[in-house]
């Protein structure tokens, strides 16, 4: 018996029967690129097969070096590199697991001179301009795909997904926006789609009926002149034909400017895609975006909106996903919190992949949870991010551990940010650290202040106390109209109408969100809330049924109460330093809500008029009834020097170690790393 009954059906495929309805998707870690990148990649994906996943797909692997997503990326295109995954398939296999690699075609998303197109058309994402492919050329890269497909299986791999979504080569051809070609590849839909059947076609008749083939049709591509729903269905019909096994979901080109999986979209926003798809597919079908929990999961699978869930960060976040909710332990699952920060902000920055939550991800030969033989007492001061982290795993190591906490509850910084409309996962991740805390015995102080001579006998103290913020230095800082940002993030009622935000880093802009953030009713009845479905498609311009175009609306934007300013003393783009994938997301959501930024600002003083300003060098005066302060924090570590002066081993980790703008995922990576070598 479990919990989630249609979760954990079988799934027969051919001669393939899959234990659950669990797609581990794909993606690229950066590990495909690197020293002993296979090796570190077998215990990753091992990791997760060993706790049930019911499939996994590989992160993107080119079938030659133009398609490689940059220069010297992974490609699969002779024997020398298919022996090399051979550690991984055998790692998978040796855990009873099954295995698909993804081919991928950048096409002109390729971060390359060399890169190539079905029409030369630069993308909005990238510096270079793609070669259009002459006729015979297009045959090669068909055969290319062919012959990856067949090193595939010489590698060990049990199937292949072709990447058909997301903008990549083979949607390149599909649409409209990027093939302009008059040739048998060019023209109308039947031509387009050519060179998508071709491929799976080609495949299938190379490799029999035995190996698995998954096709990523995209079904929403959210562009202007991208398929039509009626071409999509088109295209899935056809790709039935020529036997693909599975079809899985694709939303979104990555140049379209509606967010598709930040924490802010609403969970599963897109499995009504997949479940139209549904009623005209006969093969099963794969949805995905943004389902993070297993109820979600049994929730979607249970109103037909798909036969497998795929899920790709939350198994950075848990390897044990599967196991975990099989046993009727979800609570105990590290949720995704679809940050971005540790994963793909880290792909596109050329950096290894990991996870905010949880920093073991990609690094599992080098970052080990192991017993420890000589346990001690340890002392946590802050239950912010680090020190949860800190004493989770310290406990978990075996060690004796107390956490002191000043305030009336545990998480810190994150008791701020999940207040913040569009960051409500939060919540899941506090609430998996009070169970781990309880879980592995944790002596929690609440409402306790630590001091030198409580902290005196012990083994070592791990000093996590955080920031506090920094102090305004301006005339008129203790004015009525002026704000610490905890307090405007607590009571947002004390905030007036009209606000100037000093400081436009992360905390401001998420001030700015909170107070944009309308509480009242749209036209329709439904509320307007990032976590609501309808008005998020509202807002971001969506249409889930593809009446038009390609799954695009006219926005209608959120009413707000309140006219913000936003303002910095940098003369760089407000929000420069946010997420490389979520930035923009932040900063079009504040458009959509009239918020100003200012750059470039010298504060002069406050006063009953409101922020008087210089910006380039003009005086200015922001007649405001509120004024939020965001510039910056200070380290609190008061305890340091008198505990290191007593003789006491103490360890600074988190804000106490350094005060920069707030950065959970250094915290969470330090209390981690430090708690599993004391």
């Amino acid at each position: 018996m479990t919990t989630y009954p249609h979760l954990f059906q079988p799934l027969e495929l051919g001669n393939v029967t899959l234990p659950n309805r669990v797609l581990m998707g794909s993606m690229h870690t950066n590990l495909e690129e690197a020293p002993d990148g296979f090796t570190r990649l077998a215990a990753f994906y091992a990791e997760r097969a060993r706790a049930g996943v019911g499939l996994i797909v590989t992160g993107g692997i080119a079938p030659n070096p133009e398609g490689a997503v940059f220069q010297g990326a992974a490609k699969l295109t002779d024997a020398h590199e298919a022996a090399a995954h051979r550690p991984v398939t055998a790692a998978v296999r040796g855990e009873g697991g099954r295995i698909c690699l993804q081919i991928l075609h950048a096409g002109r998303y390729a971060y390359s001179p060399e890169l190539v197109a079905p029409s030369p058309i630069r993308a909005p994402i990238n510096a270079f301009t793609p070669r259009a492919l002459e006729h015979d050329e297009v045959e090669r890269q068909i055969e290319d795909y062919v012959r990856c497909a067949r090193l595939a299986v010489e590698a060990g791999y049990d199937g292949v997904e072709v990447m058909g979504s997301e903008g990549y080569l083979i949607n390149q051809f599909l649409c409209r926006r990027t093939n302009q070609r008059t040739d048998d590849w060019g023209g109308d839909f039947t031509a387009r789609m050519r060179f998508a059947v071709e491929i799976v076609r080609r495949i299938r008749a190379a490799l029999g009926t035995d190996f698995l083939i998954i096709f990523r049709l995209s079904m929403l591509d959210l562009v202007e002149e991208g398929s039509s729903w009626q071409e999509v269905v088109a295209l899935g019909r056809a790709l039935e034909a020529v036997g693909v096994d599975l079809i899985n979901t694709g939303i979104g080109w990555h140049e379209a400017r509606v967010p598709t999986i930040v924490t802010s979209v609403p969970r599963a926003a897109f499995t009504e895609v997949t479940r139209r798809m549904k009623a005209e597919l006969s093969v099963p079908l794969i949805t995905t975006n943004r389902i993070n929990m297993p109820g979600v999961a049994e929730r979607v699978l249970a109103e037909g909106h798909a036969d497998l869930v795929s899920m790709a960060r939350p198994f950075l976040a848990d390897p044990d996903w599967v196991k975990k909710a099989h046993e009727g332990r979800s609570d105990e699952i590290n949720t995704c919190i679809a940050c971005n920060q540790a994963c793909l902000d880290h792909t596109f920055q050329g950096k290894l992949t990991s996870c905010l939550v949880n920093p073991r991800a990609c690094h599992e030969t080098e970052l080990a949870i192991t017993p420890t033989e000589t346990p001690r007492d340890i002392a946590v001061v802050g239950a912010g991010p680090a020190g949860l982290a800190a004493a989770v795993t310290a406990a978990r190591r075996g060690h004796r551990v107390v956490l002191f906490e000043r305030a009336d509850e545990v998480g810190g910084q994150f008791n701020h940010a999940r207040r913040i409309p569009g960051k409500e996962e939060f919540d899941e991740t506090l609430r998996y650290f009070k169970v781990m805390l309880d879980k592995h015995g944790v002596e929690v102080r609440l409402n306790t202040e630590a001091s030198l001579d409580a902290l005196r006998g012990f083994a070592a103290v791990v000093l996590a106390s955080g920031v506090r913020p920094r102090h305004l230095d301006l005339p008129g800082s203790a004015h009525p109209k002026v704000l610490s940002y905890p307090e405007a993030i607590r009571h947002p009622e004390r905030v007036g109408p009209r606000v100037a935000i000093i400081g436009a880093g992360g905390i401001g802009f998420d001030v700015a969100e909170l107070l944009t953030h309308p509480g009242h009713e749209d036209a329709t009845g439904q509320p307007w809330s990032a976590q609501a479905l309808s008005g998020w498609c509202q807002e971001w311009g969506v249409d889930l049924a593809a009446r038009e175009g390609a799954g695009l609306a006219t926005p209608a934007r959120p009413p707000t109460t309140r006219q913000v300013t936003l303002l910095q003393r940098k003369r760089s783009k407000p929000g420069k330093g946010l997420g490389t994938t979520s930035g923009w997301v932040h900063r079009a959501s504040l458009r959509h809500r009239g918020v100003e930024t200012l750059a470039g600002c010298e504060y002069l003083a406050i006063d009953d008029a409101g922020l008087h300003v210089r910006v380039a060098g003009e005086p200015r005066l922001l007649e405001v009834d509120s004024i939020v302060v965001c510039s910056g924090q200070e380290p609190v570590r008061e305890l340091f020097g008198p505990l290191e002066a007593a003789g006491v081993a103490v360890h600074l980790i988190g804000g106490a170690d350094e005060a920069a703008e707030l950065d959970a995922k250094r915290a969470i990576d330090q209390g981690t790393r430090l708690a599993a070598r004391l």
